[in-house]
């Protein structure tokens, strides 16, 4: 018969409950960093559409052509559910209410940055359908 050491026994006890505690450290860091590139892309995938826009408002007000303008515009309105989409301006906010300039269209507002050559509007909102298409543009002057 073996007779097991008490000390010993204590030792191996302890030893097994740190492994399991840096187990479960080691675990929950790993969701932990899981939940933190779900949330990046997600993150990500929100504030892509804002970038893109922005890009072809870039491309379009500063295109050196016509005709790279045009292809420019062409590209963007793939973006929208149509290319009547409405655009609202805001001219002015104060306690929480937007005073808007007449609303446009994303066509004309596309084809008025290509005729003015510059861009002074930043995107403040976008709304989008189920199919991920933009169904309204508010801007606000750059600052």
């Amino acid at each position: 018969m073996a007779v097991t050491d008490p000390a010993s026994e204590k030792a191996k006890m302890e030893q097994e409950a740190a492994m399991r505690k840096q187990q479960e450290a080691e675990a929950a860091r790993k969701q932990e960093l899981e939940a933190e590139a779900r949330a990046a892309e997600a993150k990500r995938k929100e504030t892509e559409p804002y970038r893109k826009l922005d890009n072809y408002f870039s491309a379009i007000s500063n295109s050196s052509s016509l005709a790279s303008a045009n292809s420019s515009i062409s590209e963007a309105l793939t973006l929208f559910a149509s290319k009547d989409t409405p655009v609202l301006i805001v001219i002015s906010e104060e306690n929480g209410q937007k005073d808007y300039d007449r609303p446009t269209t994303i066509g004309e507002y596309l084809n008025y940055l290509k005729d003015q050559k510059k861009s002074i509007n930043k995107i403040n909102q976008l709304q989008f359908d189920n199919a991920g298409k933009i169904t309204e543009v508010e801007l606000a002057t750059k600052n």
